[in-house]
């Protein structure tokens, strides 16, 4: 999700279209949240670890 994110705001900056980097940024966010929750051990989703 943080890879999916990072490209959709790359492609968003270099295109110009700021839904795109508005979208990868709420991306990277929601990625890096589930990491440090899977990270800090808490089930994500009904999983012990969050890839």
């Amino acid at each position: 999700m943080i890879i999916l994110g990072v490209v959709l705001l790359v492609i968003g900056l270099v295109a110009g279209i700021s839904i795109l980097t508005t979208i990868g940024i709420i991306l990277i966010v929601i990625g890096a949240v589930l990491w440090i929750l899977g990270a800090m051990g808490h089930a994500v989703g009904g999983r012990r670890h969050y890839y």
